[in-house]
């Protein structure tokens, strides 16, 4: 800590002796000790260590100063966009929270996968993983900033990519969960706006992040893209009408273009623009692609359905002057625009624009010839923002309703519920629709009860309905009170001995060519007479009397296929399945290394799978003497081992 600037004696040029001095680094300026401490490589433990040696130190490194801010700030910088600059705050204090709230977190997800994982057996009701919510009410009940919580969660998700996959799979079912609920009270605060506050854009953004929680989607970035756009049209405006009214208004201005020749001027030049210059179009290729009504997607593949493009045009068209209303027209949704001076009802006093149809002026009568059938004039009346979303979530029910069973489109039913019922609770249709979907997934079984109680006071008519589910959700309370052991499977077990492959191994399946990977296995198919009879199982040269595999598939579906269609990939390659990490806790280049879960399961599979890989793919190659040779999957030196 001394520092010597002279020896024991100096003499100077006029004789005189100079004393024994030293310097210590506490004498350094206080400005000067922070700058020291706050050198990157420097960590909290070693801060902690500085400050306890003296009470100089102890105080350079008080809570508030800026070596304890430079820490905050080296371990969590996401966490600085919610703290004003230059802001004086106890930065000691909000380390220790950070660091106290990421232990709890990570407890809290790494012992989900033991208290909540489950082997499904059904290939039609595949892994779907959800009964989290022990988990959320633990984390919720921390009491904790949440956006601590989430930073932790990221920080989990964002590491090596591919190693601790079953911590990143429960950490992104509770990041998902937590978001959805904040985005939850966004848009029941959003609903208690007066109506006339109430904008298209920014409920179809709720949406949007409801469905995408994970995803990068805020108002200010979709109102940023959509300013572009208004620029590029008063470009086009400024080419056509250089005094134009509209040229004028300032981003947040409140402005409307009076003039019919004026309005229809910024009309034609939104249409030249969003159709012709940015190829803006209606996708009738792939209409019933959820991607079509999130309102990020359709800016960035410029491509949607009426009503998520209805709200687009009517968004830059408000921009710029000309007030659009939107039409609830049944099978096709529209906009209306005014053609005279004062408010009017009648239908005929109004042109019908066909955003869908880049931007197609229509009559009342044309619109009939859209869809094919007459209808009467209530259907041309405008709406309101709650009904514009009521539409566009009925839409992704409708997808999600059509889906093919997998876990994206049960998510997908599932998210379009809680939001349809959060804008209109009372619905009974729906409410019955979300407790049966609770019921068939098996999760929520006391919400269900909850649910069922609301419709019955709801609609008392509705009483068989909500006895059965009653029942049977009672049934299914008490059975979770005493849990049956999960089977273990010992490939030893003389009932076994035909089974050829193990958990983790990397397949190809012979007739589809699908890649997937084993996560389970049965010594002889399992599934109904009715399954093995659809899947024409009885064709196999072994049929159903012969080993079954569960698998994850890399198209993210999960199947039951036999022994005899499946073989060893010759290059293992990553499946990209969301459920992977459910089962997996690491890709080790060849093959998928278990769980503890899963590992309890098939407690002897680990050791076959390592075998079957060192058999496979990291043999010597043919003629070489080297015993210290790249394993082959090396593609530097060698190619894979023909099967």
């Amino acid at each position: 800590m001394a520092t010597s600037v002279a020896g024991e004696g100096h003499q100077s040029l006029n004789g005189i002796i100079f004393e024994h001095q030293t310097k210590k680094l506490t004498d350094l300026p206080t400005e000067l000790l922070e700058h020291i401490l706050c050198f990157p490589a420097l960590k909290h433990v070693d801060i902690c260590n500085v400050s306890c040696c003296c009470k100089r130190l102890h105080d350079v490194c008080h809570g508030r100063g800026k070596v304890w801010g430079h820490q905050y700030k080296l371990r969590w910088p996401r966490l600085q966009r919610f703290y004003r600059q230059n802001e004086c705050c106890d930065w000691l204090k909000e380390y220790k929270t950070r660091h106290r709230v990421g232990i709890q977190i990570r407890r809290t997800v790494e012992s989900i996968s033991k208290r909540f994982f489950t082997e499904v057996r059904s290939v039609t009701q595949p892994c779907v993983g959800q009964v989290l919510g022990d988990s959320f009410a633990e984390i919720e009940s921390l009491g904790m900033p949440e956006h601590f919580c989430e930073d932790e969660l990221l920080f989990i998700l964002n590491s090596d990519k591919r190693k601790s996959l079953t911590l990143k799979y429960y950490a992104k079912k509770i990041l998902y969960f937590l978001r959805q609920q904040n985005i939850l009270r966004s848009l029941k605060t959003f609903l208690e706006q007066p109506v006339e506050q109430q904008s298209a854009i920014e409920g179809a953004v709720l949406v949007d992040q409801y469905c995408n929680p994970l995803a990068d989607v805020t108002v200010d970035t979709i109102s940023a893209q959509l300013d572009e756009i208004t620029e590029k049209v008063k470009k086009m405006l400024r080419i056509k009408n250089p005094s134009h009214p509209s040229l004028r208004i300032a981003q947040g201005d409140c402005f409307v273009v009076e003039d019919f020749e004026l309005q229809r001027q910024v009309v034609c030049a939104l249409n030249s623009v969003l159709y012709e210059q940015l190829q803006y179009k209606g996708n009738e290729f792939d209409y019933y692609n959820p991607l079509n009504s999130y309102i990020h997607q359709v800016l960035l593949r410029h491509t949607g359905i009426p009503i998520s493009l209805s709200v687009l045009y009517m968004t830059l068209a408000r921009k710029l002057g000309v007030q659009l209303e939107p039409v609830n027209f049944p099978n096709h949704f529209l906009l209306r625009w005014c053609q005279k001076p004062s408010g009017s009802e009648d239908i005929y006093d109004f042109v019908y624009i066909d955003a869908f149809g880049k931007g197609k002026q229509l009559t009342a009568k044309e619109c009939e010839y859209l869809i094919g059938h007459q209808v009467t004039a209530d259907y041309y009346s405008a709406i309101s923002t709650m009904e514009v979303l009521l539409r566009m979530v009925g839409n992704l029910l409708n997808i999600g309703k059509r889906g093919e069973g997998n876990e994206k489109s049960y998510q997908l039913l599932r998210d379009s519920l809680d939001l349809y019922l959060t804008i209109n609770p009372d619905n009974v249709q729906y409410l019955l629709l979300q407790a049966r979907l609770y019921f068939h997934l098996g999760i929520w079984p006391e919400k269900v009860l909850d649910i069922l109680q609301h419709i019955q006071a709801l609609d008392p008519s509705q009483h068989g309905a909500v006895g059965y589910l009653v029942q049977h959700t009672l049934e299914h309370i008490q059975h979770k009170k005493h849990p049956v052991a999960p089977e273990v499977k010992r490939r030893s077990a003389p009932e076994h001995l035909e089974v050829r492959y193990s958990v983790g191994l990397i397949m190809k399946h012979k007739r589809s060519g699908y890649n997937c990977v084993i996560y389970g296995w049965d010594p002889k198919c399992t599934m109904s007479q009715e399954w093995i009879t659809t899947m024409r199982v009885h064709q196999l040269s072994n049929g159903a009397n012969q080993p079954f595999y569960n698998v994850l598939v890399q198209d993210g579906t999960c199947r039951y296929a036999a022994q005899e269609n499946l073989e060893p990939h010759s290059a293992p390659l990553e499946i990209g399945h969301p459920e992977v990490g459910r089962y997996f806790s690491e890709f080790a280049d060849t093959h998928y290394v278990a769980n503890e879960e899963l590992q309890t399961r098939y407690p002897e599979d680990m050791d076959e799978t390592l075998g079957t890989v060192q058999e496979l793919y990291h043999r010597l190659t043919p003629g070489s003497g080297n015993q210290d040779q790249a394993p082959a999957t090396d593609q530097n030196n060698h190619q894979a081992m023909p099967m």
